[in-house]
């Protein structure tokens, strides 16, 4: 075990080595892969924390079978800061409104002093959030601590989540403009989150059948949640086709871009759609694995679609780049989950 995670923080650290060498390399790459990279990985302990509090409020099997992977997903908030000084290094490469030379009609709420003030906000809320549930994680009944504290932690969530899309992603192109994009970004941080969390309560004997099952129902209305706001999204804008929206999803349906949507259609809907509506692949072990590292794989692929067509930098560069970080950040926040006291404390489920 201990070897196991040595090995998996070795591999974080080479990830974020090659990271930052290919950044020396193409530095032109670099702000929207690491970008990429962080919104992916940020998903997890947000939307960890959004199930924990989801299950508190309507209970079911399939929270107490991922409460623990859940748990730790929720306290790797924690590196979020570190991961988040590369970012703001190369914040005014990545973001038009921050440089000082160019004005937008919506300057008001797209200046520095604002996303900063913002953005203390949004770490203060998820902080207090998470020590909050870690709190309740700890006491002998979980269960009526977490509850008292769900409805009010989720809407917060759902609120800063959504603000926070708008800073992190869509004000890269400050012209667009999208009511939905902060539920596409839930969704799919959910979908993410539950993704990862069934993938190792799958390597847990103890995992009962009717849960694993109660699982597979969850994952295939999240797929489905997911594919309908985002497609609604996108016919919207195609039946409106307004300059500023069709000009965000242009680049990104033409191209090597275009079979990237592709790619994260199949990943993230197509295929676990069909999957997941049989009985027996959801009952079935191998198949579940099998359908979340689906799921994962077009997570990353549709955070990097949703990002690097903004750069003018070459896209196996960018690529290249979003992997390296990629491992550099999952790795390291396996490794540190499995060493560390703070994320070996154990819960009461």
């Amino acid at each position: 075990m201990m070897a196991r995670a040595v090995g998996t923080l070795a591999a974080g650290a080479v990830g974020f080595a090659v990271t930052f060498a290919l950044a020396r390399a193409w530095p032109s790459a670099f702000p929207h892969a690491w970008l990429a990279a962080l919104s992916t990985w940020l998903g997890v302990p947000l939307g960890c924390m959004g199930l924990l509090l989801t299950h508190a409020l309507t209970g079911g099997k399939w929270g107490y079978a991922v409460r623990r992977p859940l748990a730790l997903g929720a306290r790797a908030l924690l590196l979020l800061p570190l991961f988040l000084v590369p970012l703001a290094l190369v914040s005014s490469t990545l973001y038009p409104w921050l440089r000082s030379d160019e004005a937008f009609a919506n300057a008001f709420y797209l200046n520095k002093t604002a996303a900063l003030a913002r953005g203390l906000g949004y770490l203060l809320i998820w902080f207090s959030l998470a020590w909050l549930v870690e709190r309740r994680l700890r006491r002998a009944n979980p269960d009526v601590g977490l509850a008292a504290i769900a409805p009010a932690g989720l809407i917060l969530l759902a609120l800063t989540v959504t603000f926070m899309s708008v800073d992190m992603l869509m004000s890269i192109d400050p012209k667009f403009s999208s009511t939905v994009f902060g539920l596409i970004r839930i969704a799919g941080m959910g979908l993410l989150a539950l993704s990862v969390s069934i993938f190792f309560a799958l390597s847990e004997e103890s995992l009962a059948e009717e849960a694993l099952r109660q699982l597979g129902r969850l994952l295939l209305a999240v797929v489905i949640l997911w594919a309908y706001l985002a497609f609604m999204e996108l016919l919207i804008v195609w039946q409106s086709n307004l300059p500023n929206e069709a000009a965000w999803y242009g680049p990104r349906l033409a191209g090597s871009w275009g079979t990237l949507a592709a790619i994260v259609t199949a990943l993230r809907f197509f295929i676990p759609f069909f999957f997941l509506l049989s009985p027996k692949i959801q009952s079935s072990r191998p198949s579940m694995r099998f359908v979340s590292l689906l799921t994962i794989a077009g997570a990353c692929a549709e955070n990097l679609w949703i990002v690097a067509p903004a750069s003018d930098a070459n896209s196996v560069m960018i690529g290249a780049i979003f992997v390296a970080a990629l491992i550099g950040m999952f790795a390291t926040t396996l490794g540190l989950a499995s060493v560390h006291s703070l994320f070996l404390a154990p819960h009461r489920v």
